[in-house]
């Protein structure tokens, strides 16, 4: 029997999991979220590449993150340590979802809660837009977006085998925000 390591949190009836790991030494107090600036593009292009699409080509390079962070319908959220980019998150918002295009944090950086922040962040933004869902996909091998994802409230829908370019299997997972074609009043001030 597996003895679960202390400060796990996994739900009863699931395995223990020895790989959580969180780096107390680490902080993220001095790292500060905000929306990415357009010299930044080529920083989040090659994390992109370095971090999510490594083993599947490269297609998310500097001119399209350019396109992304000047598209008012996405929303390019950057973690910057010092004014250096070592996460970042992309989100397309529609009038009813939101789609979740790419998350990633630089490996020394992982495990301090920066990609939960953007999670966060990014969440708080589609409810208060009025959205009703954030969808994501990730590849099905990657059990630590997973454990994210699901911590963050996100449900798995199904898989889609060979999704990624007919090798890897994808996950789909969404989260519901508000039940789907109820109108959300538009904000008004307070009276008075």
């Amino acid at each position: 029997m597996l003895r679960r390591p202390h400060g796990d949190n996994t739900p009863p009836g699931r395995p223990a999991r020895r790989d959580r790991w969180h780096n107390p030494v680490m902080p993220n107090r001095g790292i500060e979220l905000g929306l990415a600036r357009p010299g930044e593009a080529a920083a989040i292009a090659a994390m992109s590449r370095d971090l999510v699409e490594a083993g599947l080509g490269w297609t998310y390079r500097t001119p399209r993150m350019s396109a992304l962070i000047g598209d008012a319908a996405v929303t390019v959220l950057v973690a910057r340590d010092d004014a250096r980019p070592v996460g970042f998150a992309i989100m397309r918002f529609g009038d009813e979802r939101a789609r979740l295009i790419l998350l990633a944090v630089q490996p020394a950086w992982r495990r301090v809660g920066i990609a939960r922040r953007m999670l966060h962040w990014l969440a708080d933004s589609a409810a208060a837009a009025g959205t009703a869902s954030i969808h994501v996909e990730l590849r099905a091998g990657n059990t630590a977006a997973h454990d994210l994802y699901e911590a963050a409230g996100f449900s798995e829908t199904f898989r889609v085998p060979g999704y990624y370019q007919g090798r890897e299997a994808a996950v789909r997972m969404v989260r519901v925000l508000r039940a789907p074609g109820v109108v959300v009043p538009a904000w008004q001030p307070p009276a008075g």
